[in-house]
């Protein structure tokens, strides 16, 4: 699996066309509704675990200058 973040934004993009079908109605728009709702919350996980990424590249980056300082949160 090589997904990448400009794939999760065109299954977002490729969901909210679906969910904007005006075709839809009754039981098969709240089907895509609850579809829509789950690859919302997927898509937040998968971003909240990028920047958790990204924060710790930033950590270990900014602690390589004998100068940094332990950013706040991780102290004590």
């Amino acid at each position: 699996m090589k997904n990448r973040l400009g794939d999760l934004n065109n299954h977002l993009f490729a969901q909210l066309e679906r969910l904007n079908d005006e075709e839809l109605t009754g039981e098969k728009l709240n089907e895509e509704i609850n579809r829509s709702k789950a690859v919302a919350n997927v898509a937040q996980k998968i971003i909240e675990n990028g920047q958790l990424v990204l924060d710790a590249k930033k950590i270990v980056y900014n602690s390589m200058d004998a100068d940094a300082t332990v950013p706040p949160m991780l102290e004590g």
